[in-house]
């Protein structure tokens, strides 16, 4: 007797789909909120300038009777930066409109929308590696020197908040006034009555340093204690005048093993000894430079004037790769590659390389410095401790969104469907002494099993 079995039907099977998108994986978008909002006006360029008159020396030795003093030479500093465009925009045709299930245009808005703010999360933390102030946890004095164990403890925050008091940095609700006859409980209200609003500073630090600080005892009854009173967005507590917010946008950077090169003569480079080179790579989400592989040994027997070198780029997915060169074991500039972008600032630069890829350098480039390694297998995460001041959000023109559904002349039939956005800012580093940042390793990390 013949049996119908539910696979001879499948073919009259509705596929079902749910109505409700999926959540995208949370992102806590923090360091932007530190900056200080500054306004460029429109028609007055695109680079902010900001003054700092600096102290006058204190008179070394009391003044002679009838000699006026020698008098003090008043000085100036000068900070500036320069607001530069962003934009992206994501293109539907209208066939994807009419077939897909869920509101496809809605949600490129909604994206778009998410890209915006991630855009000037990602950019701020990009230019606040620009701090001079550094802390290497257990003083290793460098990011390749950091060893497994090196991970952010109370030491290196005292370090560090030791030393920005030291050096004046301004705190958050702080009592750093220009009228310093001030009462001695100056300063906001004592702890026990409003600890929201006592002098503080502020610190960014990645979600697995959070946990290495989570496992000390100290900062987990500090943050208990400090939980009800937070004031920022993704605090997780406060502790020695130091509030803490946790990010999974802070960038890191991990050490991979060297990744060398080929003399070859199908370039432009010179003649030279030696050259070197190392290869980043970007993630493809964030696009942080974050594998970094070590200096390449010597690339030997480079004849110009046509030169060239020949790079097997990395095959670790999930990564876009760029190639630095030069003649020290400290290459400053992008090398020259015909893979490279066709469009934009980096056109013609050994970037946005793929994965696996044999690329060509044929010259030195643009300069631009890659980031230190950490050694071969570490991943290094900055911890940044902030003043009120430490810098601001240059805004010259806010953010502004397109939404082109309508027939035009370029798509007279209303093929497509285009939601675009930009904005015309920059971060301008205020004041370096106000700010600092430790690098340590972590016992974690977001790898399971």
């Amino acid at each position: 007797m013949p049996v119908n079995m539910a696979a001879n039907f499948s073919s009259d099977v509705e596929a079902f789909i749910a109505q409700e998108t999926l959540p995208l994986a949370r992102r806590q978008l923090v360091v932007y909120q530190f900056g200080d909002p500054l306004t460029l006006p429109k028609g007055r360029g695109v680079v902010y300038q900001a003054a700092r008159y600096n102290r006058v020396p204190l008179p070394f030795a009391p003044t002679s009777e009838g000699v006026p003093p020698v008098g003090q030479t008043m000085t100036v500093t000068m900070v500036s930066a320069t607001a530069v465009q962003w934009s992206d925009k994501i293109t539907l045709t209208d066939i994807a409109e009419m077939t897909i299930k869920h509101p496809v245009f809605q949600i490129a808005k909604q994206l778009c929308t998410l890209a915006v703010a991630e855009t000037l999360e990602r950019n701020t933390h990009n230019n606040l590696l620009g701090g001079t102030q550094i802390n290497y946890v257990n003083s290793r004095g460098a990011r390749g020197s950091l060893v497994t164990g090196d991970v952010l403890n109370l030491h290196e925050i005292n370090r560090m908040q030791g030393a920005l008091s030291t050096l004046g940095a301004i705190r958050f609700m702080g009592d750093e006034q220009t009228d310093m006859k001030l009462d001695a409980d100056a300063g906001g209200a004592r702890a026990s009555n409003n600890p929201r609003q006592m002098p503080h500073y502020t610190a960014v630090l990645h979600t697995l340093c959070e946990q290495d600080l989570r496992e000390n005892s100290t900062f987990v009854l500090a943050s208990a204690y400090s939980d009800i009173n937070k004031l920022y967005n993704a605090e997780v507590g406060e502790l020695g005048g130091i509030r803490f917010c946790s990010s999974n946008m802070v960038p890191f950077w991990t050490g991979y093993a060297q990744t060398n090169g080929t003399a070859g003569s199908a370039g432009n480079l010179a003649t030279a000894s030696n050259y070197y080179i190392i290869v980043t790579g970007s993630d493809t989400q964030n696009n942080y430079e974050s594998y970094v592989a070590q200096v390449s040994a010597a690339v030997t027997g480079v004849t110009g004037p046509n030169g060239s070198i020949s790079v097997t780029l990395p095959s670790t997915a999930g990564y876009t790769y760029s190639v630095y060169i030069g003649t020290t074991t400290s290459p400053t500039n992008l090398g020259v590659c015909a893979s490279g972008p066709t469009t934009g600032p980096l056109q013609g630069m050994a970037t946005q390389l793929p994965a696996s890829a044999t690329v060509v350098i044929t010259g030195i480039g643009t300069a631009q410095t890659p980031p230190a390694a950490p050694g071969t297998g570490l991943t290094v995460y900055p911890t940044y401790v902030f003043g009120r001041g430490a810098y601001g959000q240059v805004m010259l023109d806010e953010i502004k969104y397109s939404y082109l559904d309508k027939a035009d002349k370029s798509d007279p039939n209303n093929q497509l469907r285009v939601v675009g956005w930009k904005v015309m800012y920059g971060t301008i580093l205020l004041n370096q002494l106000f700010f600092g940042r430790i690098e340590s390793v972590s016992n974690f990390s977001a790898t399971f099993g």
